[in-house]
């Protein structure tokens, strides 16, 4: 029964995006679609709370920033952004795309999920868009939670070589990330790189390539009861 129910609410609110968000150009259908950005992408919590850090050198992390956030971005000397939900047919990315366009900044798309183990490709295709990163870089999800903390935690263990127990604090309450949460399937990936390194140290791209299976993990932590997911 709930399945039902569920996938009815799913087609209404796909039926909502797609009245809100399929063009920013029409006067009158750009404010259609500003309003799917400030109140169905919850946009509105954004204009205020920023979930704004820079947690290595050049290095910036929040939630979905507006157009003036990404004019002040840019004047702290920001030139890229790297689009953690992907290039989507809403208006919240057509938004994204028209700023830095106008501002001059260099926009990277790679999607990414919050609640499901990422694959192989989309982890070495991260890897691979943050070696090639050289100029300040903001990255970015919705709520700058949990996409933004995992992608965060792999630029310090791949890039800057830091330890996983600091790598591990990109994904923290304090950036309002709840590891107990559907969300917690991130920390448990980087829970089980952090348990093959007490064994024998790997860099992590050569873990991710050569023995991570997201399938596994996800059994793994479908698994777990409310309380060992706690103490991930």
């Amino acid at each position: 029964m709930a399945g039902p129910i569920r996938e009815k609410l799913l087609e209404m609110q796909r039926k909502s995006r797609a009245k809100y968000s399929h063009d920013i150009v029409d006067p009158e259908e750009r404010k259609k679609s500003q309003h799917y950005q400030d109140w169905v992408d919850h946009g509105i919590l954004r204009y205020r709370w920023h979930n704004f850090s820079e947690f290595a050198p050049g290095m910036y992390r929040s939630n979905h920033p507006n157009h003036e956030r990404f004019v002040s971005y840019r004047d702290m000397g920001i030139k890229t952004v790297l689009n953690l939900r992907g290039k989507t047919h809403h208006s919240h990315y057509y938004f994204e795309a028209e700023s830095c366009e106008k501002l001059g900044m260099s926009l990277i798309d790679i999607p990414m999920s919050a609640r499901t183990a990422p694959t192989v490709d989309t982890l070495v295709e991260l890897m691979d868009i943050l070696e090639s990163l050289s100029e300040p870089t903001l990255m970015h999800c919705k709520s700058g939670a949990d996409r933004t903390g995992i992608a965060a935690a792999i630029y310090l263990m791949h890039i800057l070589d830091r330890p996983v127990e600091e790598a591990r604090k990109m994904l923290s309450f304090d950036f309002l990330h709840i590891k107990f949460s559907a969300t917690g399937i991130l920390d448990y990936v980087i829970d089980k790189y952090a348990r093959r390194v007490e064994n024998e140290p790997i860099p992590f791209r050569t873990w991710v390539v050569s023995e991570y299976e997201p399938l596994t993990a996800r059994a793994e932590f479908d698994a777990m009861g409310f309380w060992d997911r706690t103490k991930l």
